[in-house]
This record gives C-alpha cells, sequence and structure tokens, in this order.
C-alpha cells in the first residue's frame, strides 16, 4: 500500500513573490529561485505562521500526494497540479487519505483569523500576463521623474515614481504590483529579496498609450528598497521583475460598483482604478459611482490629497478620515464605513458590488468589525457575505 501524503504547496500564478512567507517561516522551509516560491516538503511541519501573513492568499494550497513535489519540480511549475486520484484501494488506505483531506481542513480553520484568505478574480476581469521578468532577467526601466506628493512640513515622505519602460513589453493591469530589487547585499551577504509595490497606474499608461507606469513609495526610515526609490533621480536605471498578482483586479463589467478602503500607499491600486474608469466612462454621471473609503494621519500626509478633491464625486464618492489631526477626534476608516452604514449595506447586498482592501494588516480586524455591525444591522451575517463575495470574485484583501 502506498502511503498517501499531505503537501503544502503555493499556486504560482497569484503569488505576488513577496517572500513574505519565506522572512516569517521559523524553520526556514520556505525557498525560492528566479520563478518561484516554494514548500519543501522535508522541513515543512504545518506551524501553519505563513498562512495569516500571506496578502494573496496564494500559500493556501494543499495536495494529498503518494510521491511528494521536490523543491526543484515546484521551481518549474507555471501552474499548480491537479489533485492526484488514487485508485480504489483498501479501507485503511481510503481512511487515511480521508484523515488527512481533515487535517488540512482543520489547519487551515486554525490559521485564518483575519479578513484575508484566497480569493480569485473576478469573472469579467482581464487576464493578466505573471512572472514576465524575474531576478535572474528583470526589464530594465528608466526613471522618467520621482515627485514628493506629501508636504514637506509632513514627517510621511511619500514618492509618486513614473517608469518609462522604453521599448520593454511589460502589459499590466490595474491591481498588479511589479518587483525591486534593491542594490547591494543584505548582512548574511545575500543579493536582497525583491520588495513588491502596488502598480498606481492604469493598465494604458501613466499618461495614455505610453508604455510607461507607476509607483507610489513611502520612504522607510530603515527600508532599504524604499528609500533606493525614493532617491532616484530622473535618468537612472533599474531593474523591475513581475508583473505579479492575478486576483486583486478590476471587473471589466459596466454595472460594476466598488468599494475600495484603504490607507496610506494602499492607495495606489485604487488610482489605478479609479484612472482606469476614468478613461473608460469619461464624465458620464449613469455610470455607478466608485466608493472610496482612504485614511491617513493628516491631509499633508495623504497621498494623492490634491487630485483626488479634483475627481468629481459622480464618478468617486470620497471619504477620507485622518487619525492625527489636532483638535479633532480620531478617525479611522472603519468609523467612517460605520457612518455610512445605509450605503455600505446596500453594497453588501448588491450582487455587483465589489470590495477591496487595501494597506497595512492594522487596519483588517476594525475594517472587519465595521462590516460584521453593519451587516448585523440588516440582519444578516458577514462571514457568510464575505465568503460568498470571495468565492464570486467580488471580496480581495491585500495588506502588509
Amino acid at each position: 500500500m502506498t502511503k498517501p501524503f499531505k503537501q503544502h504547496l503555493i499556486d504560482p500564478e497569484i503569488c505576488i513573490r513577496c517572500h513574505t512567507c519565506e522572512a516569517t517561516c521559523p524553520i526556514e522551509a520556505i525557498t525560492h529561485n528566479d520563478d518561484n516560491v516554494v514548500v519543501d516538503f522535508d522541513k515543512c511541519n504545518f506551524c501553519m505562521d505563513c498562512i495569516p501573513v500571506c496578502p494573496t492568499g496564494s500559500i493556501d494550497e494543499w495536495r494529498v500526494v503518494s510521491v511528494p513535489y521536490t523543491v526543484d519540480a515546484q521551481f518549474d511549475f507555471l501552474e499548480l497540479p491537479e489533485q492526484e486520484d488514487f485508485p480504489a484501494s483498501s479501507p485503511e488506505q481510503d481512511s487515511s487519505i480521508e484523515a488527512l483531506d481533515a487535517d488540512v481542513a482543520d489547519l487551515l480553520a486554525q490559521a485564518h483569523a483575519g479578513a484575508g484568505g484566497k480569493s480569485r478574480a473576478p469573472d469579467s476581469a482581464s487576464k493578466p500576463a505573471i512572472n514576465l521578468y524575474n531576478a535572474g532577467k528583470p526589464a530594465v526601466v528608466t526613471v522618467q521623474g520621482n515627485y514628493r506628493l506629501t508636504s514637506p512640513q509632513s514627517d510621511s515622505d511619500v514618492r509618486h515614481i513614473i517608469l518609462d519602460l522604453g521599448r520593454v513589453p511589460f502589459p499590466v493591469l490595474e491591481g498588479q504590483s511589479v518587483g525591486v530589487v534593491p542594490p547591494g547585499l543584505d548582512d548574511s551577504g545575500k543579493p536582497y529579496l525583491p520588495r513588491l509595490y502596488s502598480v498606481s497606474s492604469p493598465r494604458d499608461g501613466e499618461r495614455p498609450n505610453y508604455n510607461n507606469l507607476s509607483l507610489t513609495v513611502k520612504r522607510e526610515d530603515q527600508g532599504v528598497c524604499s528609500r533606493y526609490l525614493c532617491d532616484l533621480k530622473k535618468g537612472d536605471t533599474i531593474n523591475i521583475t513581475g508583473p505579479f498578482g492575478a486576483t486583486f483586479l478590476m471587473p471589466d463589467d459596466p454595472s460594476a460598483k466598488l468599494l475600495m478602503i484603504c490607507t496610506g500607499t494602499g492607495s495606489a491600486p485604487f488610482r489605478g482604478f479609479t484612472m482606469r474608469y476614468e478613461r473608460s466612462h469619461g464624465d458620464t454621471a449613469a455610470v455607478p459611482p466608485l466608493m472610496l473609503v482612504f485614511g491617513a494621519r493628516t491631509p499633508e500626509s495623504l497621498p494623492y490629497f490634491g487630485p483626488l478633491k479634483k475627481i468629481p464625486d459622480t464618478m468617486l464618492s470620497k471619504h477620507l478620515v485622518f487619525s492625527r489631526v489636532e483638535g479633532q477626534q480620531k478617525r479611522y476608516v472603519q468609523d467612517e464605513l460605520k457612518q455610512q452604514h445605509e450605503n455600505v449595506a446596500s453594497l453588501l447586498a448588491d450582487p455587483h458590488a465589489y470590495i477591496y482592501i487595501c494597506g497595512l494588516r492594522a487596519m483588517e480586524d476594525g475594517v472587519e468589525q465595521a462590516l460584521t455591525e453593519i451587516a448585523q444591522g440588516v440582519g444578516q451575517d458577514w462571514i457568510t457575505i464575505r465568503d460568498q463575495m470571495r468565492e464570486q470574485g467580488r471580496y480581495h484583501v491585500e495588506t502588509y
């Protein structure tokens, strides 16, 4: 009798190569090459520490196998293999396979504590290109501009960086990310891992029909890559990888209604969403408006504060909240969601509504609680709604 094994895998189509799982794994069971991030079967002890930190849910993949996939085999995956079919065998083997399936379900139930989890792309979304360029063969692009978005008086230095792709084919959709490999070596003498940044421009470029894209980057005092990017000058060249991400995508549906919830640089993909919406619909008032709930410490530290004000309310319903304005009560995105409970409740009941959450991981619990209360207020169960929306490609979370 062939003994079945439970194996932890990572979906290469959904993984955005942020390496958060690899950095989190306490026993170094997760590794990578230029193409894929994988789990070493011989090392993994199913501690599940990697599950809640994954921003896409790509790490929620499991197979019951007769022969475990090696690390080298996983490096060559373009997509996940189908679940292996076990031939009819003894009752003992059938019982063993059922027990492994149940064990996986129990482990996942214990690991998922937040609003994240594995999502799927909207049915109407365009098909994304994935992993065209890697650390071994990156795309070499030129800095076209580097502009500070936040006030010089603000303690938050957020930059809008435009990258000229030249003749490099780099098809990217709103909601996807690119990797940047900072120069130099880490403390262990190894090259730095790529850092992931959401694209903040629409698919046809920062400037329409130009082969360029933009990133939104906040300078972090200890951030090797953020400091590298924020210090770039016009004309500098950098290496990028990607594009990455196959689920956090816009629906291509004229009846779609979007609720976008973000903090800080989590606004990047929503800038791309909004620009795509504007270019697709013009100033047509008949289309459903997008709804944006955007949190920051102060107006001075909120990226794109000025441009946001110029977007007509018929196109974008803007709800800006600040937690550190002197003389004012602290307000967070969850507070604004509760204040807008009637609008949010109507979206929860609408089969054409989509929810996108992007920003600091600390926001998840507050948003989850707010949506729970709003659903309860209309006699509904948020967990049921959330899981149904996720299964339908209408609920997306990317936090970090």
